[in-house]
């Protein structure tokens, strides 16, 4: 805790950038823990997640969106649109880029958008995967992005590797407003627990399956029991759009559910530091992809799409 002579600085920080750009890396590296899933496909995050960083005697309130791309499904539309929307929340906007990919056209389309949602506050760049090019073109790359833009500070980082991100830490606590902390200083995260657990199991299954499938599942905490000998129990359902994917999720005998169940479960016992007892069920259910109530359930606005 902070003590009465020093003044508290609270705020939100939008993390933007293209799929994959390195957002949840960077995230969870700020954060400390694990909040937001990572894996090598692009388009995994779908909602904003919030995570929360304490900075000395400033709390910073991350808003992880999803990757800015081109939408063509309802579920991409409202993923863009939740992504400009933390944008409009933040007190402070941080644009990842990936350095061996610079300016992109992805990129371009990101900074013309940012001119006329960002107004008067502050963005700062974060050059992200340093480790993946000389010091030539990052000094290039620096200097072609701030001529695109008015950036107000530039960070070299490795989310991945957590160099630089100190430095960014450090920024960010100094220009988030002065105001009391929004969160329990010992609050990670903002989503449901519910939430999280359902994120984690499909973070397994995006790691195992490939091609377009998994953008076409989503996972959700069906029931939530807290035993008495302190284990959980979390009945989970994963939602498939189409009849063939059901076989494919279960796999042969059902050995790709119970090796998706076995690595989410190991992975709640560690976050949750308890036994969890987990119980995935496969269902088919066509029109999700349309449905309101699973927008919902992910933190997105079904009429955003």
């Amino acid at each position: 805790m902070t003590d009465d002579h020093t003044q508290t600085r609270a705020g939100f920080i939008a993390l933007i950038g293209e799929p994959n750009a390195g957002k949840s890396t960077l995230l969870n590296q700020m954060v400390g823990a694990k909040v937001s899933i990572v894996t090598h496909k692009v388009q995994t995050t779908r909602a904003r997640i919030r995570g929360i960083a304490m900075e000395g005697a400033a709390q910073l309130v991350f808003v992880d969106t999803p990757g800015i791309f081109r939408p063509r499904r309802r579920l991409d539309r409202s993923m863009v649109a939740a992504a400009w929307g933390g944008v409009s929340d933040a007190d402070v906007i941080v644009l990842l880029i990936e350095a061996h990919r610079g300016l992109t056209d992805g990129v371009q389309q990101i900074l013309d958008n940012l001119r006329e949602t960002a107004g008067d506050r502050p963005a700062a760049l974060a050059i992200n995967k340093i480790d993946r090019v000389n010091p030539e073109i990052l000094l290039s790359l620096t200097q072609q992005m701030n001529e695109a833009y008015p950036f107000a500070q530039t960070f070299m980082i490795s989310a991945q590797k957590g160099r630089g991100t100190d430095a960014l830490r450090k920024y960010l606590a100094e220009t988030v407003p002065e105001g009391p902390w929004l969160y329990p200083e010992d609050q990670l995260a903002d989503l449901p627990m519910r939430m999280i657990a359902a994120e984690i199991t499909r973070e397994k299954l995006t790691l195992r399956l490939h091609e377009e499938l998994p953008y076409q599942l989503t996972v959700e905490t069906e029931a939530w029991e807290d035993r008495k000998d302190g284990s959980a129990r979390i009945d989970q359902i994963v939602y498939v759009a189409r009849a063939g994917h059901k076989g494919i999720v279960l796999g042969h005998k059902g050995e790709t559910i119970r090796a998706v169940g076995k690595a989410a479960r190991e992975e709640l016992t560690d976050f949750l530091g308890r036994p969890v007892h987990l119980f995935l069920t496969v269902k088919l259910r066509e029109n999700w992809l349309n449905e309101a109530e699973r927008f919902t359930e992910m933190g997105l606005d079904f009429n955003d799409g």
